[in-house]
């Protein structure tokens, strides 16, 4: 089947037709560099993480761009509080955001704009945006009429004249309308600015994603992404800014938008104090764990983070690879040759299910569905029944698990890899683990059960788990 997307800006599902085949041009709202990034930043990254992975799989050239807001009021506000400057601050944060991607698995985009690096294309917009008569200056500010701009609120569905000034739109008695948005900010004390035809003075938020979007990809792109809460009114204004400025429509032909994180069933905000920080949770479990979470659940989705879903998530995950590990050791020899038709066959239903909208959630299911068949037929094996085809499907699946794994960006890693980084994640260092077993494996060979069960328990309440396996006792962290 054809890849079809659900379109923000039409609420429907249609065929993916880029404006310039095979080229694929991709914009994703990033972060505003003030803080540590949390796990609803990681759900995006991940999620249009796999989207850019999904398009090249398919044959597109993607040329994929996320920005970091390097200047804005938050960053400004932190700044100062730590008697810091604002760009020491964002760089800092810049560098701890791209630490996360790495530790998640996100790819880097190839263009990664900053804001302050794109004030001169800002500053040649916002002129053009006077001079067409949508914007006006007033006493060094800049704002946007938006009433001027035919079409306002087609993303959001908000109607204009039911608007009201509020939340990220400034209210200013000076300005024409309260809705008016402002494009360039005349300077205050102790604040960054750049010169300009208006005086000193920064860029506003929303003007910055238009400008690093027209130097990146140019002034039509196909996919602008970003998180649901961004639609209104981030988006809604970057398309009357953009579409304005530049007379051609539409700005980005298909708008995708990711769900929010909820934490124990709770939005996640700052006032409930269930901020979840990325390199927190990936100090307690793996990439793999946190990725599969993240993708358990359709991108359009809401996803509700709990302890107990991450380690569910840990647990499928070791599944996987004990499987991989399985055929590896049981049957060494299962590879199906490149081109294999019984190994597309089996890989169809997972491409169905991401040109499905990327349904990652049937995707997952679908894999999973293979490793308990493979599990099945290495059991069959085990027992000593004779092979009847089970060593050739097992080829299959074995071929299916490596292409599988592209799409999504999990179990990439080695068995041993991954067994390594999540034991890495145990409370007790290894060394102690690693006694313990010694003593419980002395202690069982002296028939000491009971001091047997006491370790076994005491490991466990650590979130280390044992296994009794002919090679030994296995240990394993459960989260």
């Amino acid at each position: 089947m054809a890849l079809k997307v659900f379109n923000s800006l039409t609420r429907k599902k249609e065929d993916f037709i880029p404006k310039n085949p095979p080229e694929v041009t991709m914009y994703v709202c990033g972060p505003t560099v003030y803080a540590l990034s949390h796990i609803g930043h990681a759900r995006s990254a991940v999620c249009f993480d796999v989207i850019y992975r999904y398009l090249r799989y398919a044959g597109y050239k993607v040329r994929y761009a996320r920005n970091y807001t390097d200047v804005d009021d938050k960053i400004i506000d932190r700044a100062n509080e730590e008697g810091a400057s604002p760009k020491d601050l964002a760089e800092r944060y810049i560098k701890a955001f791209d630490e996360d991607m790495a530790g998640l698995g996100v790819e880097l985009p190839a263009c990664r704009p900053k804001a302050t690096e794109t004030i001169e294309k800002i500053i040649e917009v916002i002129d053009i945006l006077i001079k067409k008569g949508f914007a006006y200056e007033l006493d060094g500010d800049v704002y946007y009429s938006v009433r001027l701009f035919n079409g306002y609120g087609k993303l959001s569905g908000k109607a204009i004249d039911e608007l009201e000034a509020g939340a990220r739109v400034e209210v200013n008695e000076r300005k024409k309308d309260p809705l008016d948005f402002a494009l360039w900010k005349a300077s205050k004390p102790n604040e960054p600015w750049w010169d300009s035809p208006w005086g000193r003075g920064r860029p506003g938020w929303h003007i910055e994603c238009t400008a690093m979007n027209i130097e990146c990809l140019g002034e039509t792109i196909d996919i602008h992404g970003g998180g649901k809460d961004l639609i209104f009114p981030h988006h809604e204004n970057e398309i009357a800014q953009s579409e304005a400025a530049t007379g051609k429509a539409p700005f980005a032909r298909y708008w995708l938008h990711n769900g929010f994180v909820n934490i124990d069933k709770e939005k996640m905000s700052k006032s409930l104090g269930n901020i979840l920080k990325i390199r927190d949770v990936l100090n307690g479990h793996t990439a793999d764990a946190i990725r599969l979470f993240l993708l358990s659940s359709h991108y359009r989705s809401p996803i509700d983070y709990s302890a107990d879903s991450l380690k569910d998530s840990e647990s499928a995950v070791e599944r996987f690879y004990k499987t991989l590990e399985r055929i590896r050791d049981e049957c060494p020899a299962a590879a199906a040759p490149a081109g294999d038709p019984e190994v597309k066959e089996r890989l169809q239903p997972v491409l169905d299910a991401m040109d499905d909208d990327f349904n990652t959630a049937d995707a997952i299911g679908n894999i999973f569905k293979e490793v308990t068949r493979a599990n099945k037929l290495l059991d069959e094996l085990k027992s000593g029944a004779q092979d009847t085809g089970q060593k050739r499907e097992l080829s299959v699946i074995n071929s299916f698990f490596s292409e599988a794994v592209l799409i999504l960006g999990i179990f990439l890693k080695k068995p041993s890899e991954y067994f390594k980084e999540r034991n890495s994640k145990a409370a007790l260092p290894v060394e102690e683990i690693e006694r313990l077993i010694k003593e419980r494996d002395a202690a069982r060979k002296n028939r000491d059960f009971k001091r047997a069960d006491e370790i076994r328990r005491e490991l466990l309440e650590k979130g280390v788990s044992l296994e009794d396996t002919p090679k030994g006792t296995m240990w394993g962290v459960k989260g």
